[in-house]
């Protein structure tokens, strides 16, 4: 039985899914669920995840939700594409604590951009709040830029990982919100590396593959 991915566009969380399960060929059915018409709020679909969020997948019978849980076990599966974590133990804990320093500051910082620049009214923005997340994304940038594995090869941890699905939707929305204010301008926090990085990732077929919908437009 294929494993059926409950998506919606636009989601870092989302897209680290897609890009997993593409980066690992393995096969699926892709729904894509929109918040407009109440998709995630079906009887259906929170019997799924009763938290009611994407990413959410279901697969010979097994629903699992949490985009880091999912992309573990997308890993583990039988399928024919690159893993997404080392072998050895090292090599596999250096990732997965990419994963969470992502996940746990970078996305933080994100959230709160996010929350004032897409889901508050303009006219009731803080500028406070505002400058204060834009800072914690430029200091995590900058960490990034800094940490000993950071570009160790052309990715984040050596060949191409869960870490590097995991920030880079993150940064591609972090991008793409702070253009919504004027003078709001993340991409002069990208050191060298990052910036590098950045744009060898953007180039990948596999994101090209799966670029949120609604950004082409």
């Amino acid at each position: 039985m294929s494993l059926v991915f409950h998506a919606a566009s636009g989601s870092p969380y989302v897209w680290r899914v897609w890009l997993a399960l593409e980066h690992r060929r393995v096969p699926y059915e892709l729904k894509m669920l929109s918040f407009d018409r109440g998709d995630l709020k079906t009887p259906e679909f929170t019997a799924l995840n009763p938290r009611r969020r994407v990413p959410t997948i279901f697969h010979d019978g097994f629903a699992l939700y949490e985009s880091a849980a999912i992309v573990e076990y997308i890993d583990e599966l039988e399928a024919p594409g690159p893993r997404l974590f080392p072998t050895d133990p090292r090599g596999r804990a250096v990732v997965r604590r990419m994963v969470r320093e992502a996940d746990q500051y970078f996305a933080e910082a994100l959230e709160a951009l996010v929350a004032q620049l897409l889901f508050t009214p303009q006219a009731q923005w803080s500028e406070s709040a505002i400058a204060h997340a834009h800072t914690a994304l430029s200091d995590e940038l900058s960490r990034w830029e800094k940490i000993e594995q950071t570009m160790a090869g052309d990715f984040l941890a050596g060949a191409l990982s869960a870490a590097d699905f995991t920030l880079y939707p993150q940064l591609a929305l972090a991008l793409r919100i702070a253009k919504r204010k004027e003078g709001l301008n993340l991409d002069a926090a990208l050191g060298p590396r990052i910036a590098a990085w950045r744009d060898r990732m953007q180039a990948l077929d596999v994101v090209q593959r799966t670029w949120p919908p609604h950004w082409r437009t």
